[in-house]
């Protein structure tokens, strides 16, 4: 997880099953990107305690929480969410992917903030370019690159 402002670009490689979760407040130009591995703490508390952004659960909170320590505005943020793939195809049994989105949207939801946009599902693995200046944000995988 990485929080910043006006002038950083924050990226992140290798979504796969992964969360990648990007907020941003255009006002005060302050953003930050979490890339989350798996989706609950539960599995492994002394790790989340280490590295709370590894899970989902744990990072979306931290996320906001120092987002709002930069003096960000919850009803100005714009929230984007990319990866959540299923990198193996449909044999995945775990669905990582899909349980990691679950978990994002059940806490955006209990808090309630709407996501703005997602490239999340299928097969393809992501790279994020999130520019803290503008808030946009690229997406670049197979085939062109494209906007968020």
């Amino acid at each position: 997880m990485k929080v910043g402002g006006k002038g950083d670009i924050l990226v992140t490689h290798a979504l796969g099953s992964c969360l990648g979760l990007m907020v941003y407040d255009p006002v005060e130009r302050v953003g930050g990107l979490l890339h989350a591995m798996l989706p609950l703490s539960k599995i492994n508390p002394q790790k989340a305690k280490t590295n709370p952004f590894m899970f989902v659960d744990t990072g979306v909170p931290k996320l906001f929480e120092e987002i709002y320590s930069r003096n960000g505005q919850k009803r100005r943020l714009v929230v984007k969410v990319a990866g959540c793939s299923r990198p193996l195809g449909k044999n995945e049994m775990f669905r990582i992917g899909e349980r990691n989105y679950i978990v994002l949207k059940k806490l955006l939801w209990k808090n309630n903030i709407l996501l703005d946009a997602e490239d999340i599902g299928g097969t393809d693995i992501r790279t994020v370019h999130f520019d803290l200046s503008t808030g946009r944000t690229i997406i670049r995988c197979k085939g062109p690159e494209r906007e968020l």
